[in-house]
């Protein structure tokens, strides 16, 4: 499982860790990634999602899972998270 958000594509970034005397050495900053069920009002079911919690206060600022992702770009989504985009505007298009 890598670690990388479903919904923003935030991963893990490189850094350094620096001592008192100056010293750099490698380090890695890891997203705060969580495992959540979310509920999808369009397709009518919960999907679970490994997100970071940034992108959990997105979702709610957006309006729903499904409102963060018809707005999301494709290039950020996971491949789950794409097909749910896909499954949502095709309920969306069935629906109108």
């Amino acid at each position: 499982m890598s670690r990388r958000c479903e919904l923003t594509g935030k991963a893990a970034q490189v850094g350094h860790k620096v001592s008192h005397s100056n010293i750099k050495t490698k380090r890695r900053f890891l997203p705060n990634l969580v495992n959540v069920t979310m509920i999808s009002d369009a397709l009518g079911r919960s999907v679970r999602l490994r997100v970071s919690t940034n992108a959990l206060k997105s979702v709610d600022h957006r309006g729903g899972l499904d409102a963060f992702l018809v707005k999301a770009r494709d290039g950020e989504l996971s491949v789950r998270a794409l097909d749910l985009k896909r499954q949502i505007a095709k309920k969306r298009a069935a629906a109108s």
